[in-house]
């Protein structure tokens, strides 16, 4: 087994990490204990489970200057966005010990023995259950948020759910310090043994995938990685899903009217957003539709204005900044697009921001395909449209993504279309607003179809991402002592349920 290295994002500097690749046979047996622990995790209470999750958040606040520390040096994010971005990752905890006590999640539902018109129906008594021991992939742009105390993590753990992480390469010393926190969390309510565990390396990122304990993985990363690995979770004997946030261009359409009443306001609002993190978010707004005419041009003059005065700023790695120019350079490449801000040459991991504009026939065309693709980074395309028809064919050539940002005037006619259009190609549509900066509640979806994810069905975020490691199981006809708890008649839980078609709330909502 090899040592690890942290590397400084800044300065290329190596140091130690007290942490070494995991073998696939390492690999193995760590899966091996989390499917051990699985049943016991399940059965714990729910108060119990959540109370897992306070304690972790409270762990991470209490070495949150570590942790800061340690993530700074490997991504470069800079203080203030990763304290933030822990303060996230706490609040994320609590929400979900907030989702498991109240309980709706187990989907808890029953129908009573009946006569109906198809004749005499039994007892039958559904809810979700755990799936199993989960394997989780941190993310490079969020080493807290999306990495090991993720909300992968922080979902999969409320479901019940053992978790085994595979640390990102980018970040090995943060994923140490926060596993060290959620561990200690989990050691300190005597969680079973499994119930989180951490492994390293490429080959380790594999063995978990393949690995039969395993019987979900979450994943938030490049399309490419993210198809190798979804291929690989379908392959197995026996297949299972797969959840991959993985990348698109987002699109931003700025209409006739809202160009008209507030350009200026657009296109600076759109350069924070595009440049937000150096770009490294995967709702970024590549794609910018503007009309022509003055009214566009000045949109387009206070995006390539405030976009302008942004200084250069580190990527999250050399390779990410190797890929960032190699974007640019291709989309600059393209027959029909000229350059309306150009990224300054640098070496190692600094950048600056790009921008580039073209027509939306060019846009539309087979030969600007490139143009189409996300490109991970500070760069956005506009795409100058002359008329609604100009505008939906451009739109027509989009991949569908992650979001889809509206900027229109009140009773601007053209909206409704637009409305839905952006519901089909997108989880989440921005109305006057930009799409970077993904809330954490009840109501989130940050998903949308493929190749924005391999499950659009699903969320990687919010309180409805616990559905993806939870399974159905119905009880037909079995002895109220042999229920789960959340299905007894008495409802000791006290948690909503449906019972004989109607949504019951209170402590006690079986029959009476």
């Amino acid at each position: 087994m090899s040592g690890i290295e942290s590397i400084d994002a800044r300065t290329g500097e190596a140091q130690p990490v007290d942490a070494v690749e995991s073998t696939p046979e390492t690999v193995r047996a760590t899966c091996e204990v989390a499917a051990v622990a699985a049943p016991d995790l399940a059965r714990r209470d729910l108060r119990w489970r959540s109370g897992l999750l306070e304690a972790m958040a409270g762990a991470l606040e209490e070495d949150g200057d570590a942790i800061v520390g340690a993530a700074d040096r490997e991504t470069a994010l800079g203080l203030p966005r990763l304290q933030g971005e822990l303060r996230r990752t706490a609040y994320q905890l609590r929400l979900f010990a907030r989702v498991v006590e109240e309980g709706s999640f187990l989907l808890a539902t029953i129908d009573h023995a009946a006569e109906t018109p198809m004749g005499p129906l039994p007892d039958i008594r559904r809810m979700v259950v755990p799936i199993g021991p989960v394997g989780v992939f941190g993310a490079s742009n969020f080493p807290l948020a999306f990495s090991v105390p993720g909300g992968d993590t922080a979902s999969a753990v409320a479901a019940g759910c053992p978790v085994v992480i595979k640390a990102h390469p980018a970040h090995p010393a943060t994923s140490e310090a926060t596993f060290a926190a959620l561990a200690r969390a989990a050691s300190s309510l005597d969680a079973p043994s499994g119930t989180i565990a951490l492994v390293h390396g490429f080959a380790a990122g594999i063995a978990l995938v393949e690995d039969p304990a395993i019987t979900a993985v979450g994943f938030t990363g490049s399309l490419a990685a993210g198809r190798a690995l979804f291929d690989r979770a379908s392959a197995r004997r026996d297949p299972i899903p797969f959840y991959g946030e993985l990348g698109a261009a987002n699109a931003l359409v700025v209409t006739r009217s809202a160009a008209a009443a507030r350009g200026e306001e657009i296109g600076a609002g759109a350069a924070q957003s595009l440049t937000l993190g150096v770009g490294q978010f995967c709702t970024q707004p590549g794609l910018l539709f503007v009309p022509e005419g003055p009214q566009g041009d000045g949109v387009v003059a206070a995006l390539v204005a405030a976009t302008a005065a942004v200084p250069g700023a580190h990527m999250l790695t050399g390779a990410i900044a190797d890929a960032y120019r190699a974007g640019v350079q291709s989309a600059a490449e393209v027959d029909g697009v000229r350059a309306l801000l150009a990224s300054e040459p640098a070496v190692g991991t600094e950048v600056t921001a790009s921008l580039f504009e073209t027509s939306a026939a060019r846009f539309a065309s087979a030969g600007a395909g490139v143009l189409r693709h996300e490109c991970f980074g500070p760069v956005s395309i506009v795409v100058r449209y002359a008329s609604g028809a100009d505008l939906d064919a451009a739109l027509d050539a989009l991949d569908p993504a992650l979001t889809f940002t509206i900027h229109a005037e009140p009773d601007d006619p053209n909206t409704p279309g637009l409305v839905d259009r952006a519901s089909r190609a997108a989880g989440r549509v921005v109305m006057n607003g930009y799409p970077t900066g993904v809330g954490v509640n009840w109501a989130m979806h940050h998903g949308g179809p493929w190749p924005a994810t391999t499950r659009p069905l699903h969320t990687s975020v919010g309180a409805a991402s616990i559905a993806r490691w939870l399974r159905p199981v119905a009880y037909q006809n079995v002895p109220d002592d042999l229920l789960p708890a959340a299905l007894r008649e008495g409802n000791p839980l006290g948690i909503p349920r449906r019972v004989d078609g109607t949504v019951v709330v209170g402590s006690h909502t079986g029959r009476a």
